[in-house]
């Protein structure tokens, strides 16, 4: 039951009190050590900083780069349209919203995975080529928005 849920034994621990008395064991330097740059207050290095050595980020190559222009896509199969929806329905990409298959702002592309047996008329941004013949097989509309 919810109300019996409990943390395993050995799963919660206290955190760990530095600075407070040399009786703690954790007093004086508060397991800080002696002097030196992480011993002050505010100190250490940043990410990635390997003591003045060059980075590992700056030793690597470079390769490629980022099409900045590419468009990305929501895949949805035939087959998913055929066990979501009735022959006949219209399915626009504010229907395929709203059944939550795809986010809101996305461009979808239909492949063609799977049987379709259905004649139904699908509006969306891509088709594959097999899809489309797919779609159009069994009677079905394919409109490109």
């Amino acid at each position: 039951m919810l109300n019996q849920l409990r943390a395993p034994r050995g799963s919660k621990r206290r955190p760990k009190r530095v600075g407070r008395g040399r009786s703690s064991g954790h007093g004086k330097t508060s397991t800080r050590g002696h002097k030196g740059q992480k011993a002050r207050s505010g100190g250490g290095v940043r990410p990635g900083f390997e003591g003045g050595q060059m980075p590992l980020s700056r030793r690597l190559p470079k390769r490629g780069f980022t099409n900045i222009f590419r468009k990305e896509y929501a895949i949805l199969n035939v087959e998913e349209l055929e066990q979501r929806f009735k022959a006949g329905d219209e399915i626009t990409p504010e229907v395929l919203v709203k059944r939550g298959l795809v986010g809101k702002r996305e461009r979808i592309k239909i492949l063609a995975e799977g049987k379709l047996t259905k004649a139904i008329k699908v509006r969306a941004h891509a088709f594959s080529k097999e899809a489309e013949r797919k779609i159009k097989g069994v009677g079905g509309e394919v409109i490109k928005c």
